[in-house]
């Protein structure tokens, strides 16, 4: 028995419960006392007993870093029982609700797709596009569309005409091809430069590299300048000006951004040398999922139709169910049908003719959301035996200035506002 009542003080001496009892009781004896009748030190005493309570109790252990509750520590207990060392930053994280989320629609933190490599007009489109955007370099522009398909990438942004070399006719086929929606456009001012190995002189040179439709749009000035050298075809601007750093060429110059120059250690031997000043390339950006067309500013759409049946005035009723309802049209681009390239037309006096199936691909400016637009589709319906709406986006209203550079990090367009 006096054992048992050994234990039971020494447990109460050990253990916080009694005064924090004691607290408590001060403080509701302190608020039970007439206003008038407090004293001052009746509260220091109870804050002292409740500070020293708090300070008297041992942290509880960390278990993997972790605070846990355990039994009384004692001196044996060690602080911390780190048992397995803490998580690295760089395994993968399980996915959350937010990771299953509709993206951003302001570009921040954005997988964008683009075909070249870094310093390509088209990466330059990306960032005017998305700010802040993870641009994904692509081989290809079909690497480009199926990066966005299979979910390596959010957007892509790719060129479809140019204001000097006309439509990429590559892309607009894709862009039948593979079932995204065109969400936005971008046109970028093309600003060429002549760029080389530092130290290399303009007199050394002995061909010019750089992509197909570069060296079009550079011909007349390469000419002034005195470079009768030979020029070769590469796959991208970016591309050429990489292979001349790489490969180490003094005798090889490449036409390619600014950007470029920087990125790849070249030095700038003419800057602006397109021959037009106000070239432009338009871009346009590419989703999984449409958006969600708006009145509330200017839109664009594109369409893309076929005609099966024998006649020459389907173009004329195209044109007239859009001017009737005062639609604008921007752009009218036929292709060869990709499936069905040759009609037969049979003639009793003369025989059978072949003539090209074409597809026709418009863009007009109006939204999906204008009761205008969808009537008009309504009455293209009734006559085409194809017809697909691309996209209906907003139009790229930038300021345009052609004396300025194209740059990654150029203003937010009109993409997926």
């Amino acid at each position: 028995m006096e054992a048992a009542a050994a234990i039971r003080n020494t447990a109460s001496f050990a253990s916080p419960a009694p005064r924090i009892r004691a607290a408590r009781s001060a403080s509701v004896a302190a608020r039970a006392t007439p206003s008038g009748s407090s004293s001052r030190g009746d509260w220091q005493t109870t804050c002292a007993i409740l500070s020293s309570t708090t300070d008297n109790q041992a942290p509880a252990p960390k278990v993997n870093g972790q605070t846990t509750k355990l039994a009384p520590p004692d001196a044996t207990t060690p602080a911390s029982l780190d048992l397995a060392p803490p998580t690295t930053t760089n395994l993968k994280r399980p996915l959350s609700i937010s990771d299953l989320s509709p993206a951003p629609l302001h570009g921040a933190q954005l997988r964008v797709a683009y075909q070249g490599v870094p310093g390509a007009y088209s990466e330059a489109a990306a960032g005017k596009a998305y700010p802040n955007c993870d641009a994904i370099p692509c081989d290809q522009f079909e690497v480009a569309f199926q990066a966005v398909e299979l979910w390596i990438a959010d957007r892509a942004v790719l060129p479809v005409e140019n204001s000097l070399g006309g439509s990429i006719h590559r892309n607009y086929d894709l862009l039948l091809r593979h079932r995204l929606h065109i969400v936005g456009e971008v046109q970028l001012p093309v600003h060429h430069c002549l760029l080389a190995l530092p130290g290399v002189r303009r007199e050394l040179l002995a061909r010019v590299i750089s992509h197909p439709q570069a060296l079009a749009q550079c011909e007349h000035t390469l000419t002034r300048m005195g470079l009768n050298v030979a020029r070769e075809a590469h796959d991208d601007t970016a591309g050429a000006a990489q292979h001349v750093a790489a490969q180490g060429l003094r005798d090889t110059a490449a036409i390619a951004s600014a950007r470029a120059a920087e990125l790849y250690g070249l030095a700038v031997l003419a800057d602006g040398i397109q021959d037009d000043a106000s070239n432009v390339t338009r871009f346009v950006a590419l989703a999984r999922e449409p958006i969600v067309p708006r009145t509330d500013r200017p839109f664009k759409t594109s369409i893309v139709l076929a005609h099966d049946r024998e006649g020459t005035s389907l173009l004329f009723k195209v044109l007239s169910a859009f001017a009737f309802r005062d639609i604008s049209l921007t752009k009218i681009e036929s292709r060869p049908h990709r499936h069905r390239p040759i009609r037969l037309v049979d003639d009793a006096n003369v025989g059978t003719a072949k003539h090209f199936e074409y597809m026709f691909y418009i863009d007009f400016q109006a939204s999906m959301a204008d009761v205008r637009a969808q009537n008009a589709l309504a009455e293209i319906q009734e006559f085409t035996s194809f017809l697909r709406v691309l996209g209906s986006y907003p139009m790229d209203m930038t300021p345009w200035d052609s004396t300025a550079p194209a740059s990654a990090s150029s203003s937010s367009s009109s993409s997926d506002q």
